[in-house]
């Protein structure tokens, strides 16, 4: 299943804010790419931070959850 557009322009968004806050992680990626790949389309790289950056929002959305969800127990609880 391919990302709506407003998906597509949300993760472009995440992929310039991360390529602005650690540019080192941004060559480094870049270069991992090109050895693996043998590629060094932008495309490729583009494809990998956006997988790498949706991973970790939902690593951020899951640690929130978890969060809320203690404070309620330990508000319930006492």
């Amino acid at each position: 299943m391919s990302l709506s557009g407003k998906e597509r322009r949300i993760l472009a968004e995440i992929e310039q804010a991360l390529e602005l806050e650690d540019p080192d992680l941004a060559r480094r990626v870049a270069a991992i790419n090109r050895i693996e790949g043998g590629d060094s389309s932008p495309r490729l790289y583009g494809e990998r931070i956006r997988m790498w950056a949706l991973g970790h929002v939902w690593v951020v959305v899951l640690a929130g959850v978890l969060t809320v969800i203690l404070l309620v127990l330990a508000v319930a609880t006492s």
